[in-house]
This record gives C-alpha cells, structure tokens and sequence, in this order.
C-alpha cells in the first residue's frame, strides 16, 4: 500500500493495481492508433491485453473472454467516434455506406450477443482465435485486399448478408468491423483511404448495439470484476479508452502518409501469435 498526504486527507493508493493501470493504457493507445491506421476498431489489441489484465481485477476464468469482449467492443464506441472524426475532416468519410448498412448490421450484432450467451468462454475464444487467424491472411496476403470483383458497393439481398454477417462476427470477437468493411469497399471500387474513412465509423454502430447486448447478457452473472456492468467492465474500459482516443488521430494521420504494406505484414504477424495463443489457451 502507498499512503500519501493530499492536504487535510490521506489517499491511499494499491500498489497493485499500478501495473493493471499501466496495461490498460498502453493498449488503449496501441488501439487507438491501429484504429485509426487501419480502420479497425482496435478489439484485436484490446481483447488479448484484457485476457491478460482482466484476472489481476479478479475476473472468474469462466467469464473471462466474455468479459474481454464486451469490454472492448465498449471502448470501440470512443476509438470508433474520435477516428471517424478526423478522417471526415478529411473528406474520406463515405456515409451513405453507413446508413445504408446500419439497420442489418445492427441485426447481426445482436445475433453475435446471443450467440456469446449460449456458448462458454473457452468456446468464445476459441471462436475469437479462429476468426483473428482469418483475419491475419488477410493482412499478409496483398493479392487478397487489392483485388477487385465489383465497380459498386452491394445492394439488396448481398448487402444484407455482408452487414448482417459484419455484425455477428464482430460482436463475437469485440471488434469494430473495419477490417472487413475495407476489404469490401476496396475489393468493390474504393479507394483505401475512404475505405478505411469509413470503416472506422462503423465501429460505433457495431460497438453501440453490441455493448448493450453483453451488459444484459452478463447481469446478474457471478464472477464479474468490481465495476462491471453485466460483462462490461467499466474501469477497464475507461482505462483503455483514455489513451485510445488521444492516439486515434496518430494513426489517421499516419494513414494519410504513408503506403500501410509493411505496417500491414507487421500487424498479421501480431495476429497469428494472438490467433494461436487464443486457440491453444481455449
């Protein structure tokens, strides 16, 4: 225990919890410039930096991923909002994307909360696992994001499927849907920077819905750290979510600047490690 005098009052600080703090920082802020670099909600950084920090704050093993996901899909809604802001100044943000695929991908987040409520929290990393490892093929493979198939976005019956499945699949990995909204703009016409414009504004209408859903989900559920909200753990989320929002607009900027192709090997290299520790540990 540190005690120090603050005026009149004495404050006492855990030194325990120093090193939590200290984790829960570094990972909003590597979260929040991968979001703004990539367009990614940053759920492939914060949920294994939770996996890892969450136990020291007394989470339950068997709530454990269920608790690193609705955490980060919470902390989403603030990468999500303060990158979308500095790429709009910009003027790469396209919105008629996001109204457009809004109403089914909240559909699909909410399918992804049920889905995270039948299903025991080895099983929801194992599913995270698999699903990052699916993800690092597409950052270490060039021919897979730069190919092209279609002049347009999608519509009808197509674009249902994709935002609905966007939805589902995010909110089982507590990801903002980015990655894949990307690669769905680029591979329909776009170009990368108003993809990854836009990509991160769809992190808060994945994240929004998606919070609320692990919150009810997770009420009343034993074994949750102090300060949860169900399986939303709200000091974590603080913790990540103060240094994410002041280094989001690094990575916008830096996404401006510079061609992503060797950030883009660097990152799948991350995610294989984390794909595969996630799968071995489940």
């Amino acid at each position: 225990m540190l005690r120090c005098n603050v005026g009149c009052r004495s404050v006492t600080l855990d030194a325990s919890l120093l090193w939590p703090l200290l984790a829960l920082l570094a990972a909003g802020a590597a979260a929040g410039f991968a979001g703004g670099l990539f367009g990614i909600g940053g759920g492939f950084v914060v949920v294994p930096a939770l996996v890892l920090i969450l136990p020291l704050l007394g989470t339950a093993p068997d709530q454990l991923t269920h608790v690193a996901v609705g955490t980060s899909l919470a902390t989403i809604i603030f990468t999500s909002l303060r990158s979308v802001r500095s790429h709009a100044r910009r003027d790469a943000v396209d919105t008629s994307v996001l109204k457009s695929w809004a109403p089914w991908v909240v559909g699909g987040t909410l399918l992804g909360a049920w889905v995270a409520d039948v299903v025991s929290s080895a099983t929801l990393a194992l599913i995270f696992g698999i699903g990052v490892l699916g993800f690092a093929v597409h950052f270490l493979s060039p021919r897979v994001h730069e190919r092209q198939l279609a002049s347009a976005m999608p519509t009808g019956a197509t674009r249902a499927g994709l935002a609905g499945g966007l939805g589902l699949l995010s909110s089982l990995l507590g990801i903002g849907g980015g990655t894949i909204t990307t690669m769905t703009m680029t591979m329909c016409g776009t170009s990368i920077h108003r993809a990854i414009g836009t990509a991160s504004g769809m992190g808060a209408i994945i994240a929004v819905p998606a919070s609320l859903g692990f919150m009810a989900i997770g009420m009343d559920e034993p074994g949750l750290p102090w300060g949860s909200l169900g399986y939303v753990n709200l000091p974590a989320a603080l913790g990540v979510v103060v240094t994410s929002v002041l280094f989001a607009p690094l990575g916008v900027a830096l996404a401006h600047r510079l061609s992503p192709a060797l950030l883009r090997r660097v990152f799948g290299i991350y995610l294989l490690f984390v794909g595969a520790t996630m799968i071995f540990n489940s």
